[in-house]
């Protein structure tokens, strides 16, 4: 590349930048959170809002990259807390199982009687 003339490589660094904004383009539609919820869209789902919250704070805090980073640890520039964890400490332990009660003895329809 530094043996081309000044001219030559104007030329190649714009018909790359053309061809980044053309890819850049035609990719977004399919990747990342817009692209993740047009999919829905295709199967003409309908997603209530509390589960588009639940799917927005998961693409945000659990899905990660191949450098091992989250959209929320990019966009706030600092590592967060795990969101298992976060949901263990807010969410209430179950309530223990009901007893089982006992079955109550069953009479028979018709007894035997000695004859």
């Amino acid at each position: 590349m530094q043996s081309l003339d000044q001219e030559t490589r104007r030329y190649l660094e714009q018909v790359a930048g053309e061809c980044a904004d053309l890819f850049q383009r035609s990719s977004s539609c399919v990747e990342g959170r817009n692209g993740f919820l047009a999919l829905y869209q295709h199967g003409h789902h309908q997603l209530s809002p509390r589960k588009q919250q639940v799917l927005t704070a998961l693409h945000n805090f659990a899905i990660t990259r191949p450098d091992a980073t989250t959209a929320a640890e990019r966009f706030f520039a600092q590592p967060h807390p795990s969101l298992f964890e976060q949901v263990l400490e807010r969410m209430p332990w179950p309530a223990r199982p009901a007893r089982r009660r006992p079955r109550p003895v069953r009479q028979p329809y018709l007894t035997l009687v000695a004859a």
